[in-house]
């Protein structure tokens, strides 16, 4: 009897889906990394924009944590990514209030927008919605 021959295991596995997590604030991209880790995610840390484009393997990201006040590039690095024609689900955490940015990075499709202290729950609910689906679903 014939058996088909099974797939190679590179046909089995999906490609890595990394949570890259940029915060300028150590204890918070930790805090962050350790949830995601916790949770069964590949959390990758970055502490600016510049390290973040300079050393993650774009094509291994599935979303990106993003703190959108961040030294340097901040919300910046959205639409950097967004005019390069990099469309990656972005969930914004921030520490201040801003309902003009929160109504206008909602409008343009992030995945949620977060004020910190956040509840790790809405967190790993927003990463499992952008991990989901295509970005700004």
């Amino acid at each position: 009897m014939l058996f088909p021959s099974a797939p190679e295991r590179s046909q089995l596995e999906s490609p890595a889906r990394i949570v890259a997590v940029v915060d300028n604030d150590p204890s918070m991209r930790r805090s962050v990394e350790r949830l995601l880790k916790v949770n069964g995610y590949v959390a990758e840390g970055h502490s600016s924009a510049e390290a973040f484009l300079n050393s993650a393997d774009l094509s291994q990201i599935g979303c990106v944590v993003l703190d959108i006040h961040l030294g340097g590039m901040g919300i910046a690095l959205w639409h950097r990514l967004r005019d390069t024609g990099i469309d990656l689900s972005i969930i914004f955490i921030t520490a201040l209030e801003d309902e003009a940015l929160e109504r206008e990075t909602v409008k343009a499709g992030c995945v949620a927008y977060l004020h910190k202290p956040f509840p790790g729950d809405l967190l790993i609910g927003a990463v499992n919605r952008a991990l989901a689906g295509p970005p700004g679903t």
